[in-house]
C-alpha cells in the first residue's frame, strides 16, 4: 500500500505572485497535482464516457473534480456547504468549459481518421454557413424541379398561390415556435425531436421522434424516386430494364440506387459532408438559370414548341415536325405510310397546330393560367381555346396524346406540394457546430424560409405568365421532346436544369440516409422505447449500423410504391405531426409562465403557436384524411406504448406543468361549492402499520382498498413512526418506499407517506386532520382491526384505536374496520360464488348499501351475491319493513336479497352477565397493572428497603406494597432494579437517540412480576365461580345491557352470516364517557365473535347515496 506525505500548505497574501515568490523550494499541494494528471489523461482520451453523459444533473458538468476542503479564509463561513453548493467561481468555470458537440458528425470523422483532436473545440459556424444554407438545401429539391410547374398548371395561378402560401406560413409559424424553443437554453445535439420531448415529455417526444424518424425516412424514398425519374426519363431514357411498366424500371433501379447511397454512408459520413456544398452549388445554380431564362423569355420566347391536333397535346418526342406530312407523325394514326390509309379519325378531321412552349410573359397566357384545370385520370390535356372537330375515341391512339395519369384535386396537389417546404429543422439540428445557437437558429431558420419562400411565389408567377398551360399541365414533359417542363426557361441550357436537380436530389437522399439513423439511435440510446434499445449500437467510432440497416429496410418500402405522387403525401403526414407538436410544445410552455420559460427569441406568441398547431392539423386531413387518421394512430400508439412499458424519464417536461396548473385549478374550484351526494365516492385514508423491518404488515389492507376503489378515486396510504425527524427521518424515507413498492405490487393507486410523530396517537390525529390537500381530501379512513390488543400489556393499541375512532367521528369521516384482514382475498384471487352480507342496524347515510356496491364492480367479488339484513322489534311491522327496504333499493338501482330479522325482547341471560363480570373484573386488573412511573419507583424503592433490613428472610412485609409485590428479593438484586428505574431522563433520552446500554441481568424481573399477577388472577377468577350471582348485582348495568346487545347480535348474525364471504356491520360508536372506553373494545369483540371476514364501518354523519339521478 503506497504512503502518502501530507505537507501543510501556507497561505499566501498575494496569490498572483506565489508560484513565482515559492520557486522550486515552497510545497505544492496534491490537489493540484492530482487535478493536472487529470487533465493529462482527459486530453489523451477525450471521448471517454461520451455515450453516457446523462442530462439530468442541475450542472452542466456534474463529473468535474471538486475540492473536498476549501483553502482560505475569506469563505470560511461557507465552507461546510462547499461539496453541495460551489463557488460562483468554479460554477462559472464548468459553464465556460462546457462542449457541445454535434452527435454523429465530428465525432464518426475524427474515428475514421484516425486522428483525435482536442477535447475542448470552439464552434466556429455563423448563421450564414451553419443555419441558412443548410435549411435552404433541404427545402429546395425534388418537388420544386419535377412538379411545382404541374401544380401552377392544374391549380392554377391563384390556387398555387394559395397552396404555397398555406405551407409556407405554416413552416414560418413552426420556424418562431422553433425559435423560441430552442433559444430556451443549451440544445444539444438531436434537433427537434431534442426539443419536442424535453418540452411535452418522454410520451410525446418518443411518439413525435419516431413519426420525425419516418418522415425522414420516407423523405430519403422521395429524393432517391425523384433520381431516378430524372435518370429514366431525361438523362438516358431509352435504357429500360423492365419493358411493360414504367413502375418496375422505378423499383429496380431505385433498390440499386438505395443500395448504393446506404453504401456511401456506411463507408463515411465524411463524404457525405464533403459533398453538401456540391449539391447546394447545383440547386443555386439551377434556381439562377430559371431566373435568367424568365427573363430571356421575356425578350426573347425560346425555341420549344407544342404540336396540338385541334386541341389535343401530343407527344412530340417520335417525330420532329408539326405537320400531317411527315411521316413519323402519320404512322402514328394511320396504318400505313401512303395516302389512302386508314387514319384515326379524329386525326383526319382535325389539323395540326404548333405553339411556342414559352411565348414570354403575355397576359393571354397569365389569363389562361390564372385558374384551375382539374380532371379525371386518363384524360387528355387540351387547350382551351383552340377548337377541334369532335370524333369517336380510339383507345389504341390516346397514348399519342398528353393525359392525366390520375384524377386530380386541389386536396391531392397539397399533400404532394407540402414536402418542398420541409427541412426546417437543418439549423437546428446542428446548433452544436455554431458559434451561436441562440442567435443563429432565429435568424438563419426564418431568412431561409422567407426566402425559399420567395423563390416558390415567385416560380408560380413567372411559370403562370411564361409557359403555356398545356405545357404546364404536362407533369413529364413529353410534349417538348421529354424535358422537365422548368427546364424549357432555364438558360442557358435545359441540361442546368436536369443535371442541377439530379445532384440535388441525389445529396438529398443522402442527407437523409445520414439524418435518419442518427436520429433513431438518440431514440433508443434516450431509452423511452425498450424494444428499439439495440439500434443505439453501432460500430465502434458510434456509427449506427443497426438504425441505417432499419432505415434503408422502412426506406425499400417507400421505393417499392414507385410513384413519388405516392410517397410525398405520407411524408407530409409525419412532418405535420412532427410541426404541430413543436408548435404545442411553444404554445404549451408559453401559457404556464414557467420560471424557467425565458427564451431569447422574442418575437413569439402562444396565439402564433397555436394558429400554426391549428394550420398543421387542417392540412393533414387536408392533404389525405386516411393519411392523417393512420399517422395519428401511430403516434397515439407509440405514445401509450410509452405510457405502458417505458423508461421513467423526468425531463421537466410541459405535460407536466400542465398537469401541475390542471390540478391547482381543479383543486381551487372543488373548493367553491360542497360536494354533492351524487359525486361522494369514498377517497381512502389508509393508516398501514409497519414492522421492526420498516415493512408492510398487512399487505392485504392495500388490496382490499384496490377492490373498493377499482382504481378510481383518491387513495392516501400513510404510516407513523415514534420518535424525532432528525433522528428517524431516513427510516421515514424507507418507509415510504416501501409503502410505493407495495401498492405497486397491490396494484394500489394512490399516494404515500409517512410522519415521524412523538407518539402514534399525535401522528393518526396529524394524518386524520391534514391529509389530503383542499378538495381532495379523504371522506374515510380504512385501517385494520388490532388483533392483539388483549394480549398486549400496554394499553396504547386500545387508546389509540378508540381515539381515532373518536376522531374520525368528530371530522366527520367514515371509519372501516376491518377484522382478520390477512384473510381477506388478494387481487389476483377470484371469488366463484357466495354472499356479501350488510346488516343494516343503524342508518349512516347509506355508506353500507353503497360499499357492496362498489365491491361488486371489481372482479375479485364480481360474482358474489349482496344480502341486506335488518333487525325489527316487537313494535316493528316486519312484512312492511321488507317491502319498503326492497322499494328503496329498488329506486337506489341496488340488487339485493332483503331478509327482516326480528329479535325479541328476552332476559338477560347467565352469560351475558358473566361477559359482564369477567370484561368488569379485567378493566380493574389492567388498572392495577398500569401503575405509573412514580408509583413503579416508589414500590420497587420500598421493596429495596424491606429487603435491606432482613435479607435472609423469604417472606417480607410491608405495608405500602400490595399484597402481588410481597416477593422477596435479594438486596444487590434490588439496587440493580432501583437504579435502573430511577434513572435519569437524559438517559433514557441518549437511548430513544441511538446510545446503546448494557443490559442489566438480575433474578427479579418483570416477566416474573407479571407471572405473579396472572397466577393471582386465576385463584380469584376460580374463586369468583363458586360465588357469582351475589356479585352480579354489583355490575353496572349499562355495561349488562350493552352486552346483552353485543351478545344477542351476534347470535343472530353468525347463524344468517357465519358462511358468507364478507359480513359489513354497523360499528357502534364508542361512550362520550372515557371511563367506559376499557370495555368499548370487549362490545366489539363479542359483536365479531365467530366470523371470519368483519368490515365494521361508521358513517360520516351525511348522506352518500340517493335515489335521484
Amino acid at each position: 500500500m503506497p504512503t502518502f506525505t501530507v505537507v501543510p500548505v501556507e497561505d499566501v497574501e498575494d496569490g498572483s505572485n506565489s508560484g513565482a515568490a515559492a520557486g522550486g523550494n515552497r510545497p505544492i499541494s496534491l490537489g493540484k497535482i492530482f487535478s493536472e494528471e487529470q487533465e493529462a489523461d482527459n486530453s489523451e482520451d477525450p471521448f471517454s464516457g461520451d455515450d453516457n453523459r446523462r442530462e439530468s444533473s442541475a450542472f452542466i458538468n456534474p463529473d468535474m473534480d471538486t475540492e473536498t476542503y476549501y483553502e482560505g479564509k475569506n469563505m470560511a463561513l461557507f465552507e461546510e456547504e462547499m461539496d453541495s453548493t460551489p463557488m460562483v467561481s468554479s460554477f462559472l468555470n464548468k459553464l465556460a468549459n462546457y462542449t457541445n458537440l454535434t452527435q454523429g458528425v465530428r465525432e464518426h470523422e475524427e474515428a475514421e481518421d484516425g486522428v483525435r483532436r482536442a477535447a475542448v473545440m470552439v464552434p466556429h459556424m455563423g448563421t450564414f454557413i451553419g443555419v441558412y444554407l443548410p435549411c435552404m438545401q433541404n427545402i429546395l429539391g425534388v418537388i420544386l424541379f419535377l412538379r411545382l410547374t404541374w401544380i401552377v398548371g392544374t391549380a392554377g395561378i391563384l390556387g398555387s398561390f394559395a397552396i404555397v402560401s398555406m405551407c409556407c406560413i405554416c413552416t414560418l409559424l413552426t420556424a418562431i415556435s422553433m425559435s423560441a424553443i430552442a433559444t430556451n437554453g443549451v440544445v444539444p445535439a438531436g434537433g427537434s425531436y431534442y426539443m419536442i420531448s424535453r418540452s411535452l415529455g418522454p410520451e410525446f417526444g418518443g411518439a413525435v421522434g419516431l413519426c420525425l424518424y419516418l418522415g425522414t425516412t420516407f423523405a430519403g424514398s422521395l429524393y432517391i424516386l425523384g433520381t431516378i425519374e430524372i435518370l429514366l426519363l431525361y438523362i438516358i431514357p431509352p435504357e429500360k430494364v423492365v419493358k411493360e411498366t414504367t413502375a418496375n424500371d422505378m423499383r429496380i433501379y431505385g433498390t440499386c440506387c438505395l443500395l448504393l447511397m446506404a453504401l456511401v454512408v456506411f463507408v463515411g459520413v465524411k463524404y457525405v459532408n464533403k459533398l453538401a456544398l456540391v449539391f447546394l452549388s447545383c440547386v443555386v445554380l439551377s434556381i439562377m438559370a430559371t431566373y435568367a431564362g424568365a427573363i430571356k423569355t421575356a425578350i426573347k420566347p425560346s425555341n420549344f414548341s407544342v404540336c396540338l391536333l385541334g386541341n389535343r397535346t401530343l407527344k412530340n418526342e417520335m417525330f420532329e415536325k408539326c405537320t400531317k406530312t411527315d411521316v413519323e407523325l402519320w404512322n402514328l394514326f394511320c396504318d400505313s405510310p401512303y395516302l389512302n390509309a386508314t387514319c384515326d379519325e379524329y386525326f383526319a378531321l382535325n389539323n395540326l397546330t404548333e405553339i411556342q412552349a414559352t411565348p414570354g410573359v403575355l397576359g393571354e397566357v397569365i389569363n389562361d393560367n390564372l385558374w384551375g384545370n382539374y380532371g379525371p385520370d386518363n384524360m387528355v390535356i387540351e387547350r382551351k381555346n383552340l377548337s377541334s372537330v369532335p370524333a369517336e375515341a380510339n383507345n389504341d391512339k390516346l397514348k399519342n396524346y398528353v393525359f392525366n395519369d390520375w384524377a386530380t384535386y386541389f386536396t391531392l396537389l397539397v399533400g404532394i406540394y407540402f414536402p418542398s417546404v420541409t427541412g426546417i429543422m437543418a439549423g437546428s439540428n446542428r446548433s452544436g457546430d455554431l458559434r451561436d445557437a441562440q442567435r443563429s437558429i432565429p435568424i438563419g431558420t426564418i431568412l431561409a424560409i422567407l426566402t425559399t419562400s420567395f423563390i416558390y411565389i415567385s416560380f408560380v408567377v413567372l411559370f403562370g405568365a411564361c409557359i403555356e398551360g398545356v405545357v404546364l399541365r404536362d407533369k413529364f414533359g413529353f410534349s417538348v421532346k421529354t424535358k422537365p417542363v422548368i427546364s424549357i426557361l432555364a438558360w442557358p441550357s435545359p441540361w442546368v436544369i436536369v443535371i442541377g436537380s439530379f445532384f440535388s436530389c441525389c445529396g438529398a437522399g443522402l442527407q437523409s440516409l445520414t439524418g435518419a439513423p442518427r436520429l433513431l439511435q438518440a431514440i433508443a440510446r434516450d431509452g423511452i422505447i425498450p424494444f428499439l434499445q439495440v439500434f443505439g449500437h453501432g460500430k465502434a467510432n458510434g456509427e449506427p449500423t443497426w438504425a441505417l440497416l432499419l432505415t434503408v429496410g422502412i426506406c425499400e418500402i417507400g421505393i417499392l410504391i414507385a410513384s413519388l405522387d405516392h410517397v410525398a403525401p405520407i411524408l407530409s403526414m409525419f412532418f405535420l405531426m412532427c410541426y404541430l407538436f413543436v408548435n404545442l410544445a411553444c404554445a404549451v410552455q408559453t401559457l404556464l409562465c414557467t420560471p424557467n420559460w425565458r427564451p431569447r427569441f422574442k418575437f413569439y406568441h402562444w396565439t402564433l403557436s397555436f394558429l400554426g398547431m391549428s394550420l398543421c392539423l387542417s392540412l393533414m386531413f387536408i392533404s389525405s384524411w386516411i393519411y392523417a387518421l393512420v399517422v395519428i394512430v401511430i403516434a397515439g400508439c407509440i405514445y401509450k406504448y410509452i405510457e405502458y412499458k417505458g423508461a421513467v424519464k423526468e425531463w421537466g417536461d410541459g405535460i407536466r406543468g400542465l398537469s401541475l396548473n390542471a390540478a391547482r385549478y381543479a383543486l381551487i374550484r372543488l373548493e367553491e361549492a360542497p360536494l354533492h351526494t351524487k359525486n361522494w365516492r369514498p377517497q381512502l385514508l389508509v393508516l398501514c402499520k409497519l414492522n421492526s423491518d420498516l415493512e408492510v404488515t398487512h399487505p392485504r389492507l392495500l388490496s382490499f382498498a384496490t377492490q373498493l376503489k377499482a382504481g378510481k378515486g383518491l387513495t392516501i396510504v400513510c404510516s407513523v413512526l415514534e420518535g424525532t425527524y432528525m433522528t428517524r427521518g431516513d427510516e421515514a424515507k424507507k418507509g415510504e418506499q416501501n409503502l410505493k413498492a407495495a401498492m405497486a405490487a397491490e396494484k394500489t393507486k394512490g399516494f404515500s407517506h409517512v410522519v415521524v410523530s412523538s407518539s402514534l396517537r399525535d401522528g393518526f390525529s396529524i394524518l386524520i386532520q391534514s391529509a389530503g390537500l383542499g378538495g381532495m381530501k379523504h371522506n374515510a379512513v380504512l385501517m385494520a382491526w388490532p388483533t392483539g390488543w388483549k394480549q398486549d400489556r400496554d394499553s396504547s393499541v386500545r387508546r389509540n384505536f378508540i381515539e381515532t375512532v373518536r376522531e374520525t367521528t368528530s371530522a366527520h369521516q367514515a371509519l372501516l374496520v376491518a377484522k382478520n384482514i390477512d384473510h381477506f382475498p388478494a387481487n389476483q384471487e377470484r371469488l366463484k360464488e357466495g354472499t356479501v352480507d350488510v346488516w343494516w342496524i343503524v342508518h349512516d347515510g347509506g355508506l353500507l348499501m353503497l360499499l357492496p356496491f362498489l365491491l361488486s364492480q371489481h372482479k375479485v367479488w364480481r360474482k358474489c351475491k349482496m344480502r341486506i339484513f335488518t333487525v325489527a322489534q316487537m313494535d316493528d311491522n316486519s312484512i312492511q319493513m321488507k317491502k319498503d327496504l326492497q322499494m328503496f333499493l329498488y329506486q337506489l338501482r341496488l340488487n339485493a336479497v332483503v331478509e327482516v330479522v326480528e329479535m325479541h325482547d328476552s332476559d338477560i341471560s347467565a352469560f351475558t352477565y358473566e361477559k359482564t363480570l369477567v370484561m368488569e373484573q379485567r378493566s380493574q386488573m389492567l388498572k392495577q397493572m398500569q401503575l405509573s412511573r412514580t408509583e413503579r419507583e416508589r414500590e420497587i424503592q420500598s421493596i429495596t428497603d424491606v429487603s435491606r433490613a432482613s435479607i435472609k428472610r423469604k417472606k417480607c412485609s410491608s405495608a405500602d406494597a400490595p399484597p402481588l409485590y410481597s416477593q422477596c428479593i435479594p438486596e444487590d438484586e434490588a439496587q440493580l432494579i432501583h437504579d435502573r428505574n430511577t434513572a435519569s431522563h437524559s438517559a433514557a433520552n441518549d437511548k430513544a437517540a441511538g446510545a446503546t446500554s448494557d443490559r442489566v441481568h438480575m433474578t427479579w424481573t418483570k416477566d416474573k412480576l407479571q407471572n405473579e399477577r396472572n397466577k393471582h388472577k386465576e385463584n380469584m377468577a376460580v374463586k369468583d365461580m363458586f360465588n357469582m350471582k351475589p356479585e352480579w348485582e354489583n355490575l353496572n348495568h349499562s355495561n349488562v345491557r350493552r352486552m346483552h346487545t353485543a351478545v344477542k347480535l351476534n347470535e343472530v348474525v353468525v347463524k344468517k352470516s357465519c358462511n358468507s364471504e364478507l359480513v359489513l356491520l354497523n360499528m357502534p360508536g364508542p361512550p362520550k364517557n372515557k371511563k367506559g372506553d376499557d370495555n368499548y373494545m370487549e362490545f366489539l369483540e363479542v359483536l365479531m365473535e365467530g366470523l371470519d371476514r368483519v368490515l365494521l364501518v361508521r358513517g360520516g354523519g351525511r348522506e352518500v347515496i340517493t335515489i335521484y339521478s
